[in-house]
């Protein structure tokens, strides 16, 4: 069966809400000093309501949504799945421009987005199975997570160019309003293109050659299956890791003694990944591998995430471990995040014949979970114990190296071979 040209349409549809979403995942997470000025008197810096919980909401919220949004995408399909999350997604999103001087008016309309989130998120590899060969699958998977890194990637690199970041200067803490309404209209473009043109699959696509246990039976097959519980405790520690230091990279820059808020910490971490996401799960198709692929990625995550948990420890200059600190973010945004993709094709392959949602949502939400419990545990008490959290990142990095090498190759790229 010669696969559909429309695609590619699907996918470019796809890949732009879930760009738009992440945008505003972290909308406030590059400039969190910056906001702290702006919402002066708003909020408690020390309580849980404070700016980091715009970005930890998105974890937190995902705990509750992420099953009844896979049961949602497995049992209404994917064009209502999406549908639901690119509406509600856009609307909250132009809320959260119109409420963008009201802490209270911002914090409930990120709350709607992350409540959005998973009915977009779950479904990559939902999207991947009905509209692309297995030959294209973990590239398609690649490009879809590409997506949410280009959008984590304008978050933290575009947005401080509309913010004032430098407090040297005048205007410091300003430029949110014009940020959360270009964002804002961002986003419910996106989300009006993707209602318009998803399509459930292709014309003649035969929804029995992807025959599923039920969902809850999936669940159950999955927590059964010893590859698919070896990829769920790597996403555990390795998702957890990118969520953690991706929602307080200005935190990390200024534990380390780095005064300015221009977001290229994180900027950079997401560059790798971009690179890594297009490169490696490319290769992954092209060579019909998989572990080791993944061995590959978490074996190369661990210098990242070295450097990035002593950078502020060594006795260099401020440039120097700036410089160690912008490395570091490099290697690890381009192994750990190159993981992901390949990780969720894997887990499909693997835990079949459970649903792709299914095995996907239990990836995000595992990670999700480790990323809450460490953006709580690093931000606890006005960030008094970053370090300390910082230092126990390589010792969890080199326990998923060595849980990598227990798994068994995909039986799907088996037997292709």
């Amino acid at each position: 069966m010669k696969p559909s040209s429309y695609r590619w349409m699907i996918l470019i549809v796809f890949m732009a809400v879930t760009t738009t979403i992440e945008i505003q995942w972290l909308s406030h997470a590059a400039v969190a000093r910056p906001a702290e000025v702006f919402y002066a008197g708003q909020f408690n810096k020390d309580s849980l309501l404070n700016i980091d919980f715009l970005a930890m909401s998105y974890m937190l919220f995902f705990l509750i949504m992420s099953f009844p949004a896979s049961y949602i995408i497995d049992t209404w399909g994917i064009k209502r799945a999406l549908t639901i999350g690119a509406a509600v997604s856009g609307a909250a999103a132009i809320g959260k421009a119109i409420f963008a001087d009201n802490f209270a008016g911002v914090i409930i309309c990120q709350i709607i987005l992350a409540l959005a989130q998973p009915f977009i998120l779950n479904a990559v590899t939902a999207v991947t199975v009905r509209w692309f060969p297995l030959s294209e699958r973990a590239l398609a998977a690649g490009l879809s997570v590409l997506a949410q890194y280009i959008g984590i990637i304008i978050a933290m690199i575009v947005t401080p160019m509309m913010i004032g970041t430098d407090p040297q200067l005048p205007g410091y803490g300003m430029g949110f309003q014009r940020m959360l309404w270009i964002y804002g209209i961002a986003s419910s473009v996106s989300s009006i293109a993707l209602i318009l043109l998803i399509k459930e699959h292709p014309e003649d696509f035969n929804e029995e050659s992807i025959s599923r246990h039920s969902f809850g039976d999936g669940i159950i097959h999955i927590l059964k299956n010893r590859d698919s519980v070896i990829t769920l405790l790597l996403f555990l520690i390795g998702l957890g890791i990118f969520n953690a230091i991706s929602s307080m990279t200005d935190s990390i820059s200024e534990n380390a003694g780095i005064s300015d808020s221009d977001g290229l910490v994180g900027g950079l971490m997401l560059l790798g990944g971009t690179i890594g996401a297009i490169i490696l799960p490319a290769l992954s198709d092209r060579f019909r591998k998989r572990k080791a692929f993944l061995v590959l990625c978490l074996g190369g995550m661990f210098p990242g995430v070295a450097g990035m948990a002593f950078a502020g420890d060594m006795n260099f200059s401020q440039d120097k471990i700036y410089i160690i600190l912008l490395v570091s973010s490099f290697i690890l945004g381009f192994f750990v995040m190159s993981a992901g993709p390949i990780g969720f094709q894997y887990a499909a392959e693997v835990s079949y014949p459970a649903p792709e949602s299914a095995s996907q949502g239990m990836l995000l939400w595992i990670g999700q979970l480790s990323g809450m419990i460490l953006v709580a545990g690093m931000s606890a008490e006005s960030n008094a114990h970053i370090t300390g959290w910082l230092h126990t990142f390589p010792i969890l990095a080199a326990i998923s190296f060595v849980l990598v090498l227990f798994l068994k190759e995909s039986p799907a790229v088996n037997r292709q071979q």
